[in-house]
């Protein structure tokens, strides 16, 4: 859902752009900071908070220039650097877009109808679910996909995290010290995170591994009280306490706006080129949105400031 704003008091209005950006993670902030220095009227719009999916992280120690800062001061830092160059930002909903002309037109929840020549496509990705019986039943008692937004419910507690790469292991650190014990379920015999990270993992005496397994079902009564895991490769089924259940599987993209109008993969995931242009004149993706190798907010940053420079042919 769309924030409050004051907005939403006033008659829906009508605003023309030279570049309206789809969601301020630090795909979407990079582009508008590059747009807005090239003195292009530029607006994002973003449904939730600006910064997106690093304002639920803990830590962020990879970011080139910063050797620990946290997800929350790195997208304020975004954020401000953006509103220096003078680009403008509306805590509104996307609901419908006409992408086929050259004038695009954008329609809120609000009512409001903002047109562009240029759409740049920003709205990342949301953590892809288990898809187990419990899951939903148990969301906001036991099962999270944040652990800086859940862990401090968990004090003392015993926890599992599923899953293998970056975002699981760096979760379970920090979860490393609030709990217990946190076990790290992962479908492989070795995590996917980077080595720097894993051996920081192998460190912590109250973090537990349990390999080639997968959850199949999360129980309990008014709250999460165990996991089912089953070994894949012997089918044994074990029965694990616990009071929470952290998922970290992959991502799932933010592209049904666009699903019909722009090439996606077969997963969702926007399809470019190198310029970050989809098939649709005018219409780029950037950040998590977008099929890509690697998602960091790096590669997110430098997505939205090569669209951002790509798109000034239209102004010329």
């Amino acid at each position: 859902m769309a924030m409050f704003n004051l907005s939403s008091m006033s008659k829906p209005t009508q605003s023309a752009y030279d570049v309206v950006i789809v969601g301020a993670g630090p795909g979407g902030l990079s582009a508008a900071l590059y747009a807005a220095r090239a003195r292009l009227k530029t607006l994002i719009l973003e449904r939730a908070t600006e910064g997106g999916q690093i304002t639920l992280t803990n830590v962020v120690e990879d970011y080139p220039g910063f050797d620990l800062i946290t997800g929350q001061e790195l997208a304020d830092k975004f954020t401000e650097h953006a509103r220096k160059f003078g680009t403008n930002f509306a805590n509104e909903e996307v609901v419908e877009m006409d992408l086929t002309g050259e004038v695009k037109k954008i329609k809120t929840d609000l009512g409001n109808e903002y047109t562009s020549k240029v759409v740049i496509m920003a709205t990342g990705s949301n953590p892809r679910k288990l898809g187990v019986p419990g899951e939903d039943e148990f969301a906001n008692r036991g099962v999270s996909y944040c652990a800086v937004c859940d862990g401090s419910f968990f004090k003392d507690k015993r926890l599992v995290v599923v899953g293998g790469g970056d975002s699981a292991v760096e979760e379970a650190i920090y979860l490393s010290k609030i709990a217990s014990e946190v076990t790290i379920v992962h479908r492989r015999d070795k995590l996917r995170a980077q080595k720097i990270v894993q051996e920081r993992a192998f460190k912590i005496p109250n973090m537990k591994f349990v390999w080639n397994s997968i959850v199949t079902e999360i129980g309990g009564n008014n709250s999460v009280e165990y996991v089912t895991i089953k070994n894949v490769k012997s089918g044994e089924l074990t029965k694990h306490p616990t009071s929470g259940v952290f998922i970290y599987i992959g991502l799932v993209p933010n592209s049904e706006l666009v699903k019909d109008i722009v090439k996606t993969d077969e997963h969702g995931f926007i399809l470019t080129n190198e310029r970050m242009e989809t098939n649709v004149k005018g219409v780029y993706a950037v950040g998590d949105v977008r099929k890509t190798v690697l998602r960091q907010v790096v590669t997110a940053a430098a997505d939205g400031a090569i669209a951002a420079i790509d798109l000034g042919k239209y102004f010329d």
